[in-house]
This record gives C-alpha cells, sequence and structure tokens, in this order.
C-alpha cells in the first residue's frame, strides 16, 4: 500500500545536496533569530581569520581566503545560537519546571539564551535568579562535602574551547579524580582505541589538503550532506577530477548521491548537480568489518595470483608488524561468513576491492556509522589494515580519516579531557604545576551513570551539552542525574538537562562562539583543533544578550577558586587574559610550542601528526596490522538470551534539520519527511512482512535481557528505502531503546547504530490521514 495518501506529511526529496533547498533554509534561520542584519555580518566572519570557528562540526577549512565558508547547518547553528529571544528570570517565573517538561526539545531550545544565573527551588518547582559569587560557593561547598573526589562527574560537551577544557582539567585533576565522562565517549571513542593500537596516533592522518590529491575516497558509515557539509565540496572535486569516490551507507542519503554548490551561480540558476560518488554500496548494519575483510581477501588472492602487484612489500617490511598473523586471519574468514555479515554479494565486494587497488593513494572516512557499533574497534582496525597492505599512510593523498562531530571535540582530548589520561601528560601537569595528580582512570560517560545510578557519585557538572538527552537509556539517565546532591549544567540555551534536577540545582549562563568574550585583558580569542589537527583562533562577533553571561572558562575558574583558593594557580589572573592559559598549554602539551604567536598565522597552524610522518608511537614502534577474527554474531548475547527474535535491526541518526541533540526544526528535507520527528523508516516489504500498513502508529521495544523494559510509542511507519530488516529514526526521541551496557568492546561506546527491536500496533493504531 502507498504510504502518500495516508500521511501527507512525507514526501521524497527530488533535489540535489545543497543548492536552493540549502539557500531557502539558511534564509529562513537568519530571518527567525529576530536580528538578521547582526547575523549576516557574523555569518561572514564564520571560519575567516580574525572572526569565530563555527559552532557546528569539526570538518576543516580550505585555506582559501575570501569565499563564504559556511555551509547551510553551519548558518543554523551561528542563527540558533545568536538569537535576541531571552530565558531569564521573568521566563522562570512564568513557567515551573513540570510545565517545561512537557514541552518538546525543539520548544525548549527555541526559546532563546539562558541569560542569568538559575537555580531550582524545589518548594516552588520553579527556577529562581542566584547571584554568581552564591552558586560559585554552593558548588564548592556540595564538592567539599564528598567523601572522595571520585564521587564527582566532570562532563565535557565537544564545542567546550581549548582554553575552556585546559582549565577544566587541571582544577578537576586538582581537586583530586579523572572522571571525565565525555561526549567524545559517545561517538569516536572506537577511533581512538583502535588507531592508537595500530599506528600510535588516536587521531586522523591527513589533512584537508590531502583530498586534492587522493586517487579514490571511501566513504564508510557517514553522511555528510547532514552531519558535515563542508565535506561535500571535496568530494564533488575529487569526482569531477577522475577520482573515484566509493560510498558505504545503508542509507541512499542526498548528501552521498549529488550536489548543488551554493557559490557557483551557472549551477544555481541552471538548476544543475553534479554526482558525489562512482561507487555507492549498501552493507547490512554492523556489517562493514566483514566488507572491509572480504575486501582484503580479495587482495590477497590477487597478490598470490601475481606476488609483488598488489602489496606494498617495501613498506611492510619497514614498518609494520603482524602481517603474517593478520592474513591468517583473512585467510580463515570464510566467503559465506562475509556475505552473510557484510549484506553484500562476493562480486559487490570484488569490485570495491578493485576500486582499492586501482588507486595509487587511498583516503578512507568514517563516522558514528563505523564506531557506534560492538565491534567498533576492530572494524576500525581493519580499516588501518587495509590501508597498511599498500602504504597509504604517510604519504600525500592517502591516510586515515575519521570525520569528527562536534567543532572541537578533537581539541577537548588534547587539552586532557580523558578519563584515562596518559602517563606523559599526567608527568607534564606534575612538573609543571607542583601537585600529585590523580592516576588511577576515571569514569567514562556509562560508568558515571552507572555511579550516579548506584549512589557513589553525587555531583555531576556538566560543562556544555545535553547529558540527559545525548546519552542511551534516558530514562536511566534521568533517573541518575535526579539521585545527585547537585547537578550544575552550564550551557548557552535551555535543554532537557535542566529539567532533569539533582536535588540541588543550577543553570550557569555561558557565552557561545558568536559572544564577545570580554575580560580585564580586553576582548578574548578562544582556539578550537579540527578534524585534521589545525587549531585555530575563534573570536566572537556580537554583543552578548545579558552582562550575567559569563564565558565558559572564566566560569570553569570561579569555581575552582571558590573550590581550590590559587591552587595550583591563580585562576583569576588567568582568566585577564587567555593568553596566560595558553602559555600553560604550551609548557605541558606537545605541539603547542610559541601558541600564542602561531595563533596570528591566518589558518592557524597544524599540530602535526606522527603517524602522517610514519613515525609509530606504538608499544613496539611499529604500525600493526592485527588479525581480529569476524563477529560470530552481530547478536549481542543479552539478544540471544531475551528468548526474543528482532523484527528489525534498528539505527538511530539526525534528520537534516538538528545537530546533535539541537533541534533547529521538525523537517528532513533530504529524506522527505516533514513536521515530525516521532517516525521509524522501514521497507515497504519488511512493513508488509510484519503485518503493517505505511503510515499506522507502533510502540517500538527494544531487546535486551536485563529486566528493564525499553520502549516509545506512538512512532508512524514510513515506508523508505531503506535494506531489508533494518530501520532507522531520530534521535533523542530513541535513545530511551539504546541499553546502557550495549557498548563497544574496548570503546565503551553506546550501540546507537545497531538496535534489535520489535514493533507492536500502538493502542493509537489509526492511520495519519
Amino acid at each position: 500500500m502507498s504510504l502518500q495518501p495516508l500521511n501527507p506529511r512525507y514526501k521524497p526529496y527530488r533535489g540535489a545536496a545543497a543548492g536552493w533547498g540549502a539557500l531557502r533554509s539558511v534564509a529562513h534561520a537568519w530571518l527567525d533569530s529576530k536580528q538578521p542584519f547582526k547575523n549576516l555580518r557574523a555569518l561572514l566572519k564564520t571560519n575567516q581569520h580574525g572572526g569565530f570557528d563555527c559552532p557546528g562540526c569539526a570538518w576543516g577549512d580550505s585555506p582559501e581566503d575570501g569565499r563564504i565558508k559556511f555551509c547551510e547547518n553551519g548558518a543554523k547553528a551561528v542563527n540558533w545560537e545568536a538569537t535576541k529571544r531571552a530565558v531569564d528570570a521573568a521566563f522562570f517565573a512564568r513557567y515551573s519546571v513540570s510545565q517545561l517538561r512537557g514541552q518538546s526539545d525543539y520548544w525548549l531550545e527555541y526559546q532563546g539564551r539562558l541569560t542569568e544565573p538559575m537555580r531550582y527551588d524545589a518548594t516552588s518547582d520553579h527556577y529562581l535568579p542566584i547571584s554568581w559569587d552564591a552558586a560559585f560557593a554552593l558548588i564548592a561547598e556540595h564538592l567539599q562535602a564528598l567523601d572522595s573526589p571520585n564521587q564527582a562527574e566532570f562532563y565535557t560537551s565537544g564545542r567546550a574551547s581549548n582554553e575552556a577544557a585546559y582549565l577544566y582539567q587541571l582544577f578537576v585533576r586538582a581537586f583530586g579524580t579523572n572522571n571525565f565522562p565525555d561526549c567524545s565517549n559517545m561517538c569516536h571513542e572506537a577511533s581512538g582505541v583502535a588507531l592508537s593500537q595500530s599506528v600510535g596516533v588516536g587521531k586522523g592522518t591527513v589533512t584537508f589538503a590531502d583530498f586534492e590529491h587522493s586517487d579514490a575516497i571511501f566513504v564508510l558509515g557517514q553522511n555528510p550532506g547532514t552531519n558535515h557539509p563542508r565535506m561535500l565540496e571535496p568530494l564533488r572535486e575529487a569526482v569531477q577530477r577522475g577520482a573515484q569516490v566509493v560510498c558505504f551507507n545503508p542509507l541512499k542519503e542526498r548528501g552521498l548521491e549529488r550536489f548543488q554548490h551554493p557559490q557557483h551561480a551557472l549551477e544555481m540558476l541552471s538548476n544543475g548537480s553534479e554526482p558525489l560518488n562512482t561507487a555507492f554500496f549498501r552493507p547490512a548494519l554492523g556489517g562493514d568489518m566483514a566488507v572491509l575483510r572480504g575486501m582484503a581477501k580479495c587482495l590477497l588472492q590477487w597478490e598470490r595470483e601475481a606476488p609483488g602487484s598488489v602489496f606494498d612489500h617495501a613498506f611492510i617490511a619497514a614498518h609494520c608488524s603482524g602481517i603474517d598473523a593478520y592474513l591468517a586471519a583473512v585467510d580463515a574468514s570464510d566467503w559465506a561468513h562475509i556475505e552473510a555479515q557484510s549484506g553484500l554479494r562476493q562480486a559487490e565486494i570484488e569490485q570495491a576491492a578493485r576500486l582499492y587497488r586501482n588507486a595509487e593513494r587511498v583516503i578512507m572516512c568514517w563516522a558514528m556509522g563505523i564506531t557506534q557499533h560492538h565491534h567498533s574497534v576492530v572494524t576500525i582496525q581493519e580499516i588501518a589494515n587495509l590501508l597498511l597492505l599498500r602504504g597509504n599512510l604517510g604519504r600525500p593523498g592517502a591516510g586515515l580519516c575519521p570525520v569528527r562531530g562536534h567543532s572541537n571535540v578533537q581539541g577537548d582530548r588534547t587539552m586532557g579531557i580523558n578519563e584515562r589520561p596518559a602517563a606523559a601528560f599526567l608527568d607534564a601537569l606534575e612538573q609543571r604545576f607542583k601537585f600529585q595528580v590523580p592516576r588511577a582512570p576515571g569514569h567514562n560517560t556509562v560508568d558515571a551513570i552507572n555511579a550516579m545510578l548506584a549512589g557513589r557519585s553525587k555531583v555531576f557538572i556538566g560543562l556544555g551539552g545535553n547529558f540527559a538527552q545525548a546519552t542511551p537509556d534516558s530514562p536511566r539517565t534521568h533517573q541518575a542525574l535526579q539521585q545527585c546532591a547537585l547537578t550544575v549544567q552550564i550551557s548557552t540555551k535551555l535543554n532537557r538537562s535542566h529539567l532533569t534536577c539533582g536535588r540541588d540545582t543550577l543553570i550557569l549562563p555561558c557565552l557561545g562562539r558568536t559572544d564577545i568574550d570580554r575580560q580585564a585583558g580586553g576582548p578574548q580569542a578562544v582556539t578550537v583543533e579540527d578534524s585534521f589537527s589545525m587549531v585555530h583562533a575563534s573570536h566572537g562577533q556580537l554583543e552578548p544578550l545579558s552582562p550575567q553571561m559569563r564565558s565558559e572558562p572564566a566560569i570553569v575558574a570561579g569555581i575552582a577558586q571558590a573550590c581550590l583558593g590559587k591552587h595550583p594557580v591563580d585562576w583569576s589572573a588567568l582568566i585577564a587574559d587567555y593568553e596566560r592559559i595558553r602559555e600553560l598549554i604550551a609548557d605541558t602539551i606537545p605541539g603547542f610550542s610559541d601558541f600564542n604567536q602561531r595563533l596570528k598565522h591566518p589558518g592557524g597552524f597544524y599540530l602535526g601528526n606522527a603517524a602522517a610522518e610514519r613515525r609509530w608511537q606504538t608499544a613496539n614502534g611499529r604500525a600493526n596490522l592485527i588479525g581480529n577474527p569476524l563477529p560470530v554474531s552481530l547478536l549481542h548475547a543479552k539478544v540471544q538470551q531475551s528468548g526474543a527474535q528482532p523484527d528489525l535491526i534498528l539505527q538511530t541518526l539526525r534528520s537534516h534539520d538538528q545537530y546533535n541533540t539541537t533541534i533547529y526544526g521538525l523537517d528532513d528535507r533530504y529524506r522527505g519527511v516533514k513536521g515530525q520527528r516521532d517516525v521509524i523508516l522501514v521497507s515497504a516489504e519488511d512493513i508488509r512482512r510484519l503485518g503493517f500498513v505505511a503510515g499506522q502508529k507502533v510502540d517500538i521495544f527494544s531487546l535486551w535481557d536485563d529486566g528493564h523494559e525499553r520502549r516509545v510509542n506512538n512512532f508512524t511507519l514510513l515506508a523508505f528505502d531503506t535494506p531489508q530488516g533494518q530501520a532507522a529514526a531520530y534521535y533523542p526521541e530513541t535513545n530511551p531503546l539504546v541499553p546502557l551496557d550495549s557498548v563497544g568492546v574496548g570503546s565503551h561506546t553506546p550501540t546507537a547504530k545497531f538496535v534489535a527491536i520489535r514493533l507492536r500496533a500502538s493502542q493509537t493504531s489509526a492511520r495519519i490521514v
């Protein structure tokens, strides 16, 4: 049965990625900010020297000056932050917390910028104003009352600047713990773990310029059209110059198909577009490792048929370890297993392998579609294995490219936001600041939630983000926060984390990237690091909406001063001039020598990457080909123990009108969904197989054997071009389905891209008309 008559709010999108659709969307966001002319000036300074770094994704910039350097979603992020609407004391007097809990995530953030510090009053169920000094004193009181520093959790969002992150980790370690649950735990943690073991550096090895020299770019488990739109241009240029762009994604995302460049007048006027790929494969969810193993099996066969024609033996001999054990693992992987797990035929995998073999210089890119699985670490090691076989590391146009999400999530890790910090980093802190730093591993995100649930952690401080909604198993996460003695949210806009209150709760309003940051020493710049290890300065351009808003570094310093006095630094003096913070960074973190001077260079500076220079900082001093076996089954034992067979495997994803948990609107243009988010995308064949009709309302149940029911209700079935047996739905609405303990081996990343589910007709199962 056709869906369209049943749900008129679904209509497949016919346009190209970007182009006129993006311009209309940007214009709407610009006008909706309520200060369009100010924001237009700000947009023109986005990602420009002397301007501010986009608060969206971590994709790098071309070195060219003078061009517009923001994309559709970057413009949304800027206008969403730089709004004239204010959430102030009058707003909180008007709405109780209970009333606000009944609103959608979109409505909450749409209300505008938080403008003054607030404290929750349980008696009245309202937030009431509190002074900054009183707020800092309250935090210090709670922290100092703990039996152990390890009873506090210090969360960080990837939008925090390098300066804020460095001060945060210094304060927390001086306080006495390594409890740093971080947004990276939920996204690219697997990349850092896998690459550290394989090549000795947990970052990508390529730079922006490498895309101009690559003969083939493989894009795995990534949707750049929505999540990293500025990546579309180098992909288009690669296709135009004859390079291969090979995409692996279960969904045929528009941002991987064709692109209309908004800055090319002739293309816009003719309504033309250009392709973004030369080959497109649709593996099963979780099947990417099997695809890569199949490609390696093809390469090994061709190498044996013509020795020396496929593998780079000189590179392997000079730089690699583990080749024999790895090839034995390849031999042990049979084609029946590879085909069943990958969802692709042997002939399709052979085609992909030929594209790889025939390219001299290859870049492999990946994102959440690879990292949010139970076996993500070994899948990323298989990517590294494939590149190492042909020497595709440490030369122009080739290498590893984990495409990060938040605009400074990589920089935060560089600054020491890490629950398992390297010994060398801790040694440097001790030497510079003369105090004994904690050495025991701290809590990651899942550990932190479990510790709060068990009552072992009693204070939660969030430096940005929306912890309550970004994390898995939402009802349990909410319960964990509500059990805390104190929760503190350092935020720009209202979100559900502010409504998930501990016994004592604070909202501390901070400046964003677009805001001018004035301190005693004058206007300040902060810095960020992009996916290519480039460090840039960011200068806010707009007057803050309220004099009560403070910068993230100033808020961290205020908490530290109240809790620790002037130990181990004079926090107030550092805030007067951020160059002093950068001097401390230069003293303790490799790659940042002459930090302040190098920032003056247009485009910033490159931190360097040892693996890109073929220096392997692994335990054995070599790049490691790691021979992991393929998973026996992609279904976790806890799913099998539940005794129920899944109807479908679900991946959670973003709509085109959101960035992480920030929802800019209720449309998903590229997927043709309009005005709704409680939808599940399922193939027409699967809808019929399961006895439903398109447009019907269903409840979704997650399968996991631990005694907790996980369900979301009243989702509309949309017939969509998904591979059979697979489904997709938006987060955070479906985060309640992701079991807290379903995590990646070695990464502890929630498995949001592989959730076994069953469907049931909703009580209100009438079709949408």
